[in-house]
């Protein structure tokens, strides 16, 4: 009851901050990552694919998906970009492991999938042309916004695209059902909040191009591209 009290507490209409310490995440999802794909597939699949189809992924490109997550993504990336670098990572083994899994599908295929964390990604300043991230910064704390920005800012070239999605606050009564939840129980949310990211984007340095809101099951999401 006092997790409720602190939640509720203000303005019921701020973005919440995260709940769950990012050092639990990885236990969060290394346990959910066999089930993820219902959930995947049930809530999130629309704004996933919406994603990609704004990235306009050229073949030859140098892509990184930063939380792949169980490879939802990273398999229509790989697939788009058979002669380029397909680079993805998470913090999570276990979703790691779906991922590699999932990529089994496509034999001789370029990718490399790896542990790492979007607040020090290991790739070069400037050698990215498409970064995609998916409900990744609904997870992290506020103060950590800014810093996932300024690391995926530095390894884009000049002009690079930047697809996220990320869940968001609800623009329908329905959909506010999650953030009660997510007030309720953080960790039965697997950590996500509602949050927006435009004006951090551009406060960043980034050009947004295209914000777009979708709700799948009630889930509401953001969808934007945006330019280093």
């Amino acid at each position: 009851m006092r997790l409720l009290s602190q939640c509720c507490a203000g303005n019921a209409s701020a973005t919440l901050d995260a709940m769950v310490p990012q050092q639990e995440i990885c236990k969060v999802y290394d346990r959910i990552a066999p089930l993820y794909d219902i959930w995947g597939r049930l809530a999130e699949s629309r704004a996933r694919m919406r994603a990609i189809e704004l990235a306009g992924i050229a073949n030859g490109s140098t892509v990184l998906e930063a939380a792949v997550g169980t490879g939802l993504a990273f398999l229509e990336i790989v697939q788009r970009n058979r002669d380029g670098r397909n680079m993805g990572i998470d913090l999570s083994s276990g979703m790691l492991e779906q991922s590699r899994q999932r990529l089994r599908s496509l034999p001789g295929a370029s990718y490399v999938l790896a542990i790492g964390t979007a607040l020090d990604l290991a790739q070069g300043t400037g050698t990215i042309d498409i970064l995609i991230n998916n409900y990744m910064f609904d997870l992290l704390a506020d103060e950590d916004l800014d810093r996932a920005l300024r690391e995926f800012k530095r390894v884009l070239k000049p002009g690079g695209k930047l697809a996220l999605v990320n869940m968001t606050k609800s623009e329908t009564l329905s959909g506010g059902f999650y953030e009660l939840l997510y007030r309720l129980s953080p960790r039965l949310m697997g950590g996500c909040r509602g949050v927006r990211l435009t004006e951090k984007l551009k406060q960043q340095g980034f050009s947004v191009e295209v914000r777009e809101y979708h709700q799948q099951m009630l889930f509401p999401s953001e969808v934007i591209l945006a330019r280093a």
